[in-house]
């Protein structure tokens, strides 16, 4: 082998080596909101358990798991024998081993649409041909489009009741006429839902020679943890499945703690889901959205705004699940219900604060005043009267650092972070001199301007009462609002000598109280006035600052967001197309 042979195979951009299967698709990812969220509220898990024990024996460590044990409690649950489980790696291991099993090239999977995404993904693996109908959401399974594209080809039948992410259920008759219509095919009877809807389809659909049904441990047992699913069905139907995946599915911990947990009595639990699921339809129907009756975990929710919502929400830390990029699913929603009342209370409050704010509060510099050649100015103007230089990126680094307020602090601890020996009272008369101005130079403070002209705030003032929060003393701020015939526009203006410096919530909090108002969004351009928002319980709405090269503005935008904003917009002219 020559040496450039010898580059070229080992190289780690080279192309060699065989082709994926055509069924390999782009590998399923949970997408995640840019802010961060402690409650989530997007993949449908039901309601943790208390912890389980999870040791292990040392004697079992060294073997290989055995299933018996869980598949005769799963048994005794579902009221079959023993030999109809086949205990899985959660119920999406079951579809793909009846995917695996039952299709190839040549034979066919009718899967009503939209439906769980995951199905679609194996059929493709297993070289199978998708042949998809339309499930509406608000409607019964649609049996008849089903039988009408039933062909010697059909080997698999998806039936998903409840089905996700729509909530809408079949029928025992459905089931019952499907399994006539197609006696060489096989039902799969999704059934991750079953414990949250109107009626079981467990029974009834075992008692036909060819359905097979899905359970799972992830949803009203809430252990998505664990992975561990079943699959029920006849004998000789499991025994192909059990070849059609690995031996050993399930670790010895999640088959023991799932064996403790089967025994469990969760229906408080789930009929706690059960008045949820009916207070959030009220609660999105009541806000205008098209929302449809579920009989899962969660609710159903069609809105063109989804997105956007999706984005809002995780602002206050709520995490739901929205489908960019799915068709037919681009306008959806789904809001999985917390199953506890203080989660649920965080979520109503949340969703209502995202679509009917009761006011605005807007911090004031570099969202209503470009300070550009202002505040920012004086900065880095009192530096230089100690004989150091600062530059823009030096002062947008320190604001997006946090704890970033106080311009008079912030250029003190500049100073001193460059081995200046000062008092912030000798930086704070020199910043003002120069922000203020004498009687022999004007002041950098007459070099500000509006963002947000007094035509478009006159608008959102109709709409809803507003108020400036922001670190100015009393006196700049009001005299900024008055020189630019605004003032009259805002019902509180809320100052550093009314309350603690943001990032602290006080003073959001203020606002709100002085508006009297109990929802609110919250605009600002710094860190600080994202996590005072996010700690009040005001929707944090970023919005960059006049200036700064796109690579900095794009870093400050992912700095905003990980701080917790939900959305970041790129001038304050945007937000009354973001309002609802």
């Amino acid at each position: 082998m020559s040496p450039s042979t010898l580059s070229a195979a080992s190289s780690p951009t080279s192309t060699r080596g065989p082709e994926a299967n055509s069924g390999v698709r782009v590998p399923y990812r949970a997408a995640r909101p840019l802010a961060p969220c402690d409650l989530w509220l997007a993949g449908n898990e039901g309601r943790p358990p208390e912890a389980i024990e999870l040791r292990v024996p040392s004697d079992e460590l060294g073997r290989y798991p055995s299933s018996a044990s869980l598949e005769a409690a799963a048994a005794e649950r579902f009221g079959v024998a023993p030999d109809q489980v086949l205990a899985t790696a959660g119920a999406d291991d079951g579809l793909l081993r009846l995917c695996l099993a039952f299709l190839e090239a040549g034979r066919e999977l009718i899967l009503p649409a939209p439906t769980f995404e995951m199905i679609p993904r194996y059929a493709a693996l297993a070289g199978g041909e998708i042949v998809e109908v339309s499930w509406e959401e608000g409607s019964s399974y649609p049996v008849e489009a089903v039988l009408r594209s039933i062909t010697p080809r059909t080997s698999l039948i998806a039936v998903v009741s409840p089905n996700n992410p729509t909530g809408a259920v079949a029928r025992p008759q459905d089931l019952q006429r499907l399994s006539e219509a197609a006696p060489n095919a096989l039902l799969i009877v999704d059934q991750a839902y079953a414990e949250f809807a109107d009626e079981d389809l467990t029974a009834p659909a075992l008692e036909l020679p060819n359905a097979v049904v899905l359970r799972t441990m992830s949803k009203a047992y809430g252990c998505a943890g664990l992975r561990v699913g079943f699959t029920l069905g006849a004998p000789r139907i499991l025994e192909l499945l059990r070849a059609a995946g690995n031996p050993y599915p399930l670790a010895a911990s999640s088959l023991n703690a799932a064996t403790q947990r089967l025994s469990d009595d969760i229906s408080p639990s789930v009929q706690r889901v059960r008045r949820e699921r009916d207070a959030l339809l009220a609660t999105a129907q009541e806000l205008g959205l098209e929302a449809s009756p579920s009989q899962g975990n969660f609710v159903f929710i069609r809105t063109p705004r989804a997105s956007t919502i999706r984005d809002l929400m995780a602002g206050l830390g709520v995490a739901i699940r929205a489908f960019p990029g799915v068709p037919g699913l681009t306008d959806a929603l789904r809001i999985t219900l917390p199953g506890d009342s203080v989660s649920f209370t965080r979520l109503d409050r949340a969703i209502r604060s995202v679509l009917a704010p009761d006011a605005l509060l807007f911090d004031l510099d570099g969202v209503l005043a470009d300070v550009s050649s202002s505040y920012r100015t004086a900065i880095r103007e009192t530096a230089a009267t100690f004989g150091v230089t600062i530059t823009d990126s030096d002062v947008a680094a320190a604001k997006a650092a946090g704890d970033a307020n106080d311009d008079w602090r912030l250029t003190w601890r500049l100073l001193v972070d460059r081995g200046v020996e000062c008092s912030l009272e000798e930086v704070t008369l020199r910043f003002e001199a120069l922000y203020q101005g004498t009687s022999t130079a004007p002041g950098l403070r007459e070099e500000e301007s509006l963002l947000l002209d007094r035509e478009s705030l006159r608008r959102l003032a109709a709409e809803r009462p507003l108020a400036v929060v922001t670190g100015r003393p009393r006196s700049d701020a009001r005299r900024f609002l008055e020189e630019q015939g605004i003032a009259d526009l805002f019902g509180a203006v809320i100052t550093r000598d009314d309350a603690p410096l943001k990032p602290d919530p006080e003073p959001v909090r203020r606002a709100m109280d002085a508006l009297g108002v109990r929802t609110a969004w919250m605009i600002g351009d710094t860190r600080d006035d994202v996590e005072s928002a996010r700690a009040a319980g005001a929707v944090p709405v970023a919005v960059l600052p006049p200036g700064g090269s796109d690579s900095a503005r794009s870093t400050l935008k992912a700095q905003l967001c990980a701080a917790g904003a939900g959305v970041c917009l790129d001038r304050t002219t945007e937000l009354e197309e973001l309002l609802p």
